[in-house]
């Protein structure tokens, strides 16, 4: 896949996994408030053809405050989980954890988290919970190579729920 920002703007040749001739496109969460970062990530999951669905925080995203995973048996949410660690209304570990305890058979599997404050603690809880960690500010070429080993590892065979996408992604600030 190439990528390139230029004074033109974005480029990039689209990428979606084909297995015995289906193509399976791939969908990815972004939690982040920092507008500009969510924005980015967006561009950049999309301009590898992921479906996106991008919000300052897991708060704003109803299914994800369910107790339990919400998704029928044999299907999924998404395939990638981006996420801000400080955020104002809930930390990106902390909604992990909770996907995690509450059944999440879909993003848990490939988890990134972020922060341009990491403490020892919370490193070592990221790696306990077996998330990817990226320091802010990150480049998009760590960001490439991750999304690239996760697409090796998403199962063919899954099955994602059906959402109306129009209604998904947020479009308030903050």
């Amino acid at each position: 896949m190439s990528f390139e920002i230029s004074a033109g703007g974005l480029s990039a040749c689209f990428k979606s996994k084909t297995f015995g001739g289906n193509t399976m496109r791939l969908r990815a969460f972004v939690f982040d408030d920092d507008e500009r970062i969510r924005s980015l990530l967006t561009i950049v999951l999309e301009s590898r053809g992921y479906s996106v669905l991008a919000f300052p925080d897991p708060t704003r995203y109803s299914l994800y405050l369910d107790s339990e995973c919400s998704c029928p048996p044999g299907h999924v949410c998404g395939d990638i989980l981006i996420t801000d660690n400080n955020m104002p209304n809930m930390k990106g570990l902390d909604f992990i954890r909770m996907r995690m305890q509450n059944g999440c058979r879909g993003i848990v599997q490939n988890k990134a988290v972020m922060s341009g404050t990491w403490s020892a603690v919370d490193l070592a809880y990221a790696r306990s919970l077996g998330c990817k960690i990226f320091e802010k500010p990150f480049m998009l070429e760590e960001i490439h190579r991750w999304l690239d080993e996760c697409e090796k590892r998403t199962d063919a065979s899954r099955k994602l729920i059906d959402w109306p996408v129009a209604s998904l992604n947020y479009a308030g600030t903050g």
